[in-house]
């Protein structure tokens, strides 16, 4: 096996674990926080930590005459996360973090209405293998109140999740990865925090580790997965990106002793296999 290969997946087993601390320390501050609270200091102190490797790109990255693309990606990746947020705070983590696991599999559909890029059949099998293994390992069939209206919440985040994505394939002809990151980390920021002075609660010191915890995980995440995707094709080791249920499912039963349920795990590997044909589909 190629070293590069090697070292591709393991630092994106890096970024994934750093994603997956990102929603434990979601679920540990929404215990004092609100969700205006959670959603904004998470942007802010990512933008704190990236803020140093931005401003060394120049004035360059200033540049835009795409705006309303970053406004428009802003948007919906806050939507996402109040969505998500709420998830973590109601559901496990290894069940909470399944939730990003759709957005892949309903990229090919956006891009389809989007950007004309027509899927394969074997990419349309995929897509409906993974949202089998997301209906197994989310709790909907348990008899809960709840169950379908969280459902319906994740999905939500997903959609956006994959329409976020597809922004940055739309815009990536024109604009560089710094750019696109330096406006998503600013604009999160300041549109985040309007309706936390409507939502303030009194924060224990806990809660601010916590989300400074936040802002170096999603540091240390993007560098490793930009790096990542640098040394190796993506078709070889995006698989590893699935990784981070398992890393979710690790944190959930170490911090809150959350089980892991069977109907969990065998949703899982569903979604790998699903993930694992997209994936190697495109070598054909």
């Amino acid at each position: 096996m190629q070293p590069q290969l090697v070292t591709g997946a393991l630092l994106l087993l890096l970024a994934e674990a750093c994603f997956a601390g990102i929603g434990a320390c979601v679920k540990f501050t929404s215990d004092s926080a609100s969700h205006a609270q959670v959603v904004f200091f998470r942007n802010f102190f990512a933008l704190l930590v990236m803020l140093p490797w931005i401003l060394l790109q120049g004035k360059q990255i200033l540049y835009t005459k795409r705006w309303y693309l970053h406004v428009s990606r802003a948007t919906t990746g806050i939507i996402s996360m109040y969505c998500f947020f709420y998830v973590i705070s109601q559901l496990p983590l290894a069940q909470a973090m399944v939730v990003l696991l759709m957005s892949p599999f309903i990229v090919p559909l956006i891009a389809y209405y989007w950007l004309k890029e027509r899927p394969s059949r074997l990419t349309l099998f995929s897509i409906g293998l993974g949202f089998v293994g997301v209906l197994l390992a989310l709790p909907v069939a348990t008899g809960q109140g709840g169950a379908f209206y969280l459902f319906l919440v994740a999905l939500l985040s997903a959609v956006l999740v994959a329409v976020t994505k597809t922004t940055i394939r739309y815009m990536s002809d024109t604009e560089p990865a710094a750019r696109i990151v330096f406006y998503f980390s600013l604009l999160t920021a300041v549109i985040s925090f309007i309706p936390v002075p409507f939502a303030w609660n009194p924060l224990p010191a806990e809660a601010w580790w916590g989300f400074a915890a936040m802002g170096v995980l999603a540091a240390i995440g993007q560098m490793a997965m930009t790096k990542a995707y640098a040394l190796a094709p993506a078709s070889d080791i995006g698989i590893w990106t699935y990784s981070s249920v398992v890393f979710a499912g690790l944190f959930g039963y170490l911090f809150w002793s959350e089980p892991v349920t069977m109907a969990w795990f065998g949703g899982v590997l569903i979604i790998f296999y699903a993930g694992y044909i997209s994936t190697r589909q495109r070598l054909l």
